[in-house]
């Protein structure tokens, strides 16, 4: 049975592509980067929303990672953070802000996303955005008395 160059061709990228994509990372973790997110956070009397966690990053991570936070409560979807990580490849707690005065959360359960993300500059002025680590985590959210 003859084989046609080709045909061998094919079948050694496609082996090799399988190969590579099955030991590629799952995620960034297995970098030594990782974020978490508490169970608990907080609203202040003063209309704020506080989130809590930890993180950590390696030194060798790109500059400027940031923590950014996502906060999604009925329908209401909220962004914030930008808190500059310190990645040294140890442990850091961290905590992330946002004023309600222009949205509606209330005590309650939500849902949490957090990343450590970085961005750089590309020719073009294009931005990209790489993701570090990230954790989603269902969240309680208590009303903080002063």
């Amino acid at each position: 049975m003859r084989v046609s160059t080709r045909r061998v061709a094919v079948t050694a990228l496609s082996a090799l592509a399988a190969a590579t994509a099955l030991t590629a990372p799952a995620d960034a973790r297995s970098h030594g980067n990782e974020i978490s997110v508490q169970e608990v956070g907080h609203i202040s009397e003063d209309g704020r929303v506080t989130l809590f966690g930890t993180y950590r990053c390696e030194p060798s991570s790109p500059r400027g990672v940031q923590i950014q936070v996502t906060l999604a409560q009925d329908s209401t979807r909220l962004g914030f953070g930008g808190e500059e990580a310190a990645c040294d490849g140890q442990q850091h707690d961290w905590s992330a802000s946002t004023s309600l005065k222009l949205v509606t959360v209330h005590p309650g359960a939500a849902a949490a996303e957090a990343k450590l993300q970085s961005a750089s500059l590309h020719s073009g002025f294009s931005v990209r955005v790489s993701y570090l680590a990230q954790a989603e985590r269902d969240v309680w959210l208590e009303e903080k008395q002063r």
